[in-house]
């Protein structure tokens, strides 16, 4: 009675973040090896691990890459509401109650019962790869599928805890629970030997995985084969990377034993493993039928088809053929951030919708001029004006900005993609049914009092504002009225997709070998979905720097710049700065808007002198802040290495 005591006892504890037991009868106490003898139980195990695991990882309440950058900042009401990415964003991380906290099982933000630490997830893992084989009513192929989305996700356990730790523990397979305390610590391993048992689970998985066209669709969110080896080839991107490439911030971090835990030699032969990981991710995945979201012909100017392309880009509820990897949207709450606030009395108000979670200046510029290229390297577009009034009159833009009307420079002749995800002063949002029919659509008006602007005489800490004078659309439903705006249960968000995976071509074999025709090919993929010139043409052709993509360097600027603005708003450039180990540059900067109590252009513009600061609280300390610390209650218990300053 005391070992059946024991173990149950070691069910709780794995699925305290789990309604798993909810299916154990009133009237028995059953062993691990009870529960694994029904296939209807084992899918259940199967379905609670992932459930914890989109808990963390699509939450943007606790996932701090949603809103830990600089993409977006948020007006003080929202600041305050308990989202990890802006406290991180803010300097505010420490190490007695990290934010984004993933390490140890006691969390200390549980909102919701799907939530565990990725060590639970792995040991409740480790559990069902253990006793899978033990179910009596599964065909042996069945057992070596859900064997293989288990390996893939503990994959991706391992990589998410990478990406925020560094050097991590593995854990191939559950300690005892009769087992001393002293012999439960698990050692930190050298952070090669984490990307390679990454790999190696992936490679494990990747045969018995099912292409997504050959599952049911009750189990689109496991791991498919196609998100296996997309998943595989980016963490062998982030493997190749200056952050765990050769990275001196990291030379002396040593384990418990002194034994290294980073290697201070640069290996460009990461990068080629990489760059092959990623050729084979996309022939894999075009013979999944996934594919760039493209085609749209129903909106009435070929600038707007491609706008709802890009803005479909990164919607799914499982039926996106651009998404490789989705999960769930736990909390989906996104759209009531980020609509506008509008007076009770506007036609479109929506009492949900707050807009209090704003793109920054920074984001506005990044985005290309219609020739694709920076805005301060094409010479046909009117740099040094950006911030004067000016006027659209080609019919290309109907629909886009009001024609013949002063405009913000800044805001004319961009790209698609500045259009699909930003709503700037004096252009149009496209909101409700698509096609001809506009009557839903809203041209945004920031000034003081007007639609979109505040109705305030201060900037409030008090009040839900808008405080750059930009709104995001990305992310949004275009078609969707703004009254009655809802997400939808099913919606997903997107982990990795087809155009990330060009751009990892693109930039590994940059890495690699420098500029080639593969190169260029992998990117203007990308480009050509967003309506804008192939890269070399572009460069050649318009800027004031031809030659920058004949160089290695030249080209890593192009394809870093391309995957902020691809991935912008999309939870990834937290990451990629990181990785790339310049996020000291990127984050420490103040972010600027507009005045936002200004009555009209003039003063709304700052005299047309330029953006005024909105925001200087960012931080980033070199190098503590490129790794997350590890919570100081477990240091001390389990004697794990603390991450360097922290």
């Amino acid at each position: 009675m005391k070992n059946i005591l024991i173990i149950l006892c070691s069910v709780t504890w794995l699925f305290g973040c789990s309604n798993y037991l909810d299916v154990v009868p009133e009237r028995d106490i059953e062993t691990i090896e009870s529960i694994f003898e029904l296939r209807a139980n084992a899918d259940q195990w199967l379905e609670g691990v992932y459930a914890g695991v989109m808990g963390q990882v699509t939450n943007i309440d606790r996932n701090p890459a949603f809103f830990g950058a600089d993409e977006t900042i948020m007006c003080d009401v929202f600041r305050g509401s308990g989202y990890n990415g802006i406290f991180i964003a803010e300097g505010l991380q420490m190490s007695q109650e990290p934010y984004g906290n993933l390490w140890d099982d006691n969390l200390n933000d549980r909102n919701s019962v799907n939530v565990c630490s990725h060590y639970e997830s792995i040991r409740s893992a480790n559990v069902f790869l253990e006793h899978i084989d033990g179910v009596y009513n599964m065909e042996d192929r069945e057992k070596r599928e859900w064997k293989a989305e288990m390996l893939a996700l503990k994959a991706f356990l391992y990589f998410d805890l990478v990406r925020h730790y560094g050097p991590i523990a593995l854990v191939p397979e559950n300690i005892p629970v009769e087992t001393s305390v002293p012999d439960m610590a698990v050692d930190r391993v050298h952070v090669d030997t984490c990307f390679k048992e990454i790999v190696r689970l992936l490679d494990e998985a990747e045969p018995n995985l099912l292409l997504k066209s050959e599952k049911s669709s009750m189990r689109y969110a496991y791991f498919t084969k196609e998100a296996a080896l997309a998943l595989k080839a980016k963490v062998l991107l982030y493997a190749a990377s200056p952050l765990f490439n050769g990275n001196e911030y990291y030379a002396h971090f040593k384990g418990k034993n002194g034994e290294p835990l980073f290697s201070s030699e640069y290996d460009p032969e990461k990068w080629r493993l990489a760059a092959e990981a990623a050729d084979r991710a996309v022939e894999v995945c075009k013979a999944g039928q996934h594919k760039l979201y493209d085609g749209t012909a129903s909106e009435g100017s070929v600038l707007l088809n491609t706008m709802y392309d890009l803005s479909y880009s990164v919607l799914s509820q499982f039926d996106n053929p651009e998404v490789i990897l989705e999960w769930k949207d736990v909390i989906n709450n996104y759209y009531c951030l980020v609509l506008p606030y509008l007076s009770s009395s506007d036609s479109h108000y929506n009492q949900r919708a707050k807009g209090g979670v704003c793109p920054t200046i920074k984001m506005v510029e990044m985005y290309y001029t219609e020739n694709g290229l920076p805005i301060d390297a094409d010479n046909t577009w009117n740099y040094s004006g950006r911030y004067r009034m000016a006027q659209e009159s080609n019919p290309r833009y109907n629909n886009v900005v009001p024609l013949k009307t002063d405009v913000l420079q800044l805001h004319l002749r961009r790209e698609p993609r500045f259009y699909a995800s930003i709503a700037a002063d004096r252009t149009i949002w496209q909101r409700g049914p698509r096609g001809a029919y506009t009557q839903n659509d809203l041209l945004v008006e920031a000034y003081k009092g007007e639609r979109f602007g505040t109705t305030l005489d201060v900037v409030s800490s008090r009040e839900y504002q808008n405080i750059t004078g930009y709104w995001l659309k990305k992310n949004l439903y275009p078609e969707q009225e703004t009254k009655y705006y809802s997400a939808g249960s099913n919606k997903t968000i997107p982990l990795i997709r087809m155009a990330e995976l060009y751009l990892m071509q693109a930039e590994a074999w940059n890495e690699y070998e420098g500029p080639s025709q593969k190169v260029y090919d992998a990117l203007d993929v990308v480009r050509e979905r967003a309506g804008i010139p192939d890269v070399v043409t572009a460069w050649k052709s318009y800027s004031k720097d031809p030659g920058r993509v004949d160089s290695k360097e030249g080209m890593r600027g192009i394809i870093r710049q391309e995957t902020n603005i691809e991935l912008a708003f999309e939870g990834q450039r937290f990451w990629n700065l990181r990785r790339w180990k310049i996020a000291h540059e990127a984050l420490n900067e103040k972010q600027y808007g507009w005045n936002i109590l200004g009555e009209d252009a003039r003063s709304f513009y700052n005299n047309f002198n330029g953006p005024v600061v909105v925001w200087s609280r960012g931080k980033f300390t070199v190098p503590r802040d490129y790794l997350f610390p590890i919570k100081a209650e477990e240091v001390l218990i389990s004697g794990v290495i603390q991450n360097p300053g922290w």
